[in-house]
């Protein structure tokens, strides 16, 4: 088949788990013999080659620019950019393409796929990562920039399509905003984790990702400063960067945490597998999450998680309390430093039941098995691509 992937951002030239989810369809799809094209932004230099497999026709539809703010925001401005750039691209392209496979944010892009469809006559398919609420908008955006984005999130979401999510929270919330046509849950985002055997845990704490304000690396530092006293030796290492590293920083010495907790920036990909595989649990404070893959990455090494929950966190359908980990019922830092302290307690049976826990959902969380749906889609046109619901139960809008 003839696939056109849409997506701003290849790994692993910026680094997130929607960047390795397309990065690892284009590569996967090449093997398997498709013409696969990735159209996105130059994030590397002049003169140099976008790292992937050779077999990928990579299109650049926008130049270097920088996506996020100080802040840790995403710009306005170059999804514009990019948006035009696909649609001249695939204006350009007409009948290129049976398939336009493209992710719902940054929507400019979607919305260009979409008005040319007519043109193109290919299918489009879209992955909804999140879908945000009114509530998030405004404090996003504030008052009429949220209103102006929560209406471009509505306009995507009417947009004709085959919709995959990636939780079960962001499937209502599409249905919610009016989505009609075929959708699925998939569940598979791990690449090659394979199952450990439980060993024994160190007195280790570990975060991995954007040091954004979502992810709420400061919340994790309080909690782990409350959590001190009542597990003795704890340690704690912040791996990531982002624009709240230096607040991080700062909060790790205002709560005399400097000898104990690290801030040590973005690790190689085997340091971060040695320290989660020997973590007490990985830290996962986040206020948003669309999935949730260090989850399900710690789970494969035995080791639980800790995750809070709120309206706009679908990682706590990756956890179950408990058995793979444990679910601070809110933000408050003495809540998560609790959840810390009861993993602790829980010692090696909670270990051993995570390990259990992914044995059991190794292959719906897989990568295969997800892009094992989504070609099925790509081959069945207009017919109801296949996924799960809540993990290990058919979804039945699929």
């Amino acid at each position: 088949m003839r696939i056109c992937i849409v997506y701003d951002c290849l790994y692993p030239h910026t680094v997130g788990g929607a960047e390795r989810w397309y990065r690892e369809l284009a590569q996967r799809l090449a093997e398997d013999g498709h013409e696969v094209t990735y159209v996105t932004m130059r994030q590397w230099q002049r003169g140099e080659r976008a790292q992937i497999d050779p077999r990928v026709r990579v299109v650049t539809a926008a130049p270097r620019m920088a996506l996020y703010t100080r802040e840790g925001r995403r710009r306005i401005l170059p999804p514009l950019v990019f948006g035009l750039g696909v649609l001249a691209h695939l204006l350009r392209a007409r009948r290129s393409y049976e398939v336009v496979h493209t992710c719902s944010f940054p929507y400019f892009p979607l919305l260009a796929a979409a008005a040319v469809r007519p043109l193109g006559r290919y299918g489009l398919v879209v992955d909804w990562f999140e879908v945000w609420s009114r509530s998030y908008w405004r404090d996003y955006l504030g008052g009429l920039q949220g209103w102006i984005g929560a209406l471009v999130q509505r306009l995507c979401v009417r947009v004709p399509q085959r919709a995959f999510c990636f939780s079960e929270l962001h499937l209502r919330r599409l249905e919610e905003e009016g989505l009609v046509g075929p959708r699925a849950v998939l569940r598979g985002l791990s690449v090659g984790s394979q199952a450990h055997s439980a060993i024994a845990a160190e007195q280790l704490v570990v975060f991995a990702g954007r040091l954004i304000p979502e992810k709420r690396t400061l919340l994790g530092v309080a909690a782990v400063a409350l959590a001190t006293p009542r597990v003795p030796g704890l340690r704690a290492v912040f791996y990531g960067d982002g624009p709240e590293r230096e607040a991080l920083q700062r909060a790790i010495v205002e709560h005399g945490l400097s000898e104990t907790v690290q801030a040590p920036g973005f690790a190689e990909s085997e340091l971060l597998e040695q320290d989660m595989r020997r973590a007490l649990c990985v830290l996962l404070p986040s206020r948003r999450e669309g999935y949730g893959l260090v989850v399900v990455e710690a789970s494969a090494h035995a080791t639980p998680a800790v995750v809070v929950a709120g309206e706009d966190n679908a990682a706590v359908e990756l956890v179950e309390d408990g058995v793979n980990g444990v679910i601070a019922v809110d933000d408050a830092p003495e809540t998560v430093a609790q959840a810390i302290v009861r993993v602790h307690e829980l010692g090696m049976a909670l270990r051993e039941s995570t390990a259990q826990w992914y044995a059991q959902h190794a292959q719906e969380l897989s990568l295969e098995s997800s892009l094992a749906a989504v070609l099925a889609s790509y081959r069945g046109g207009g017919a109801q691509p296949q996924g799960t619901g809540a993990l290990g139960k058919p979804n039945a809008r699929a």
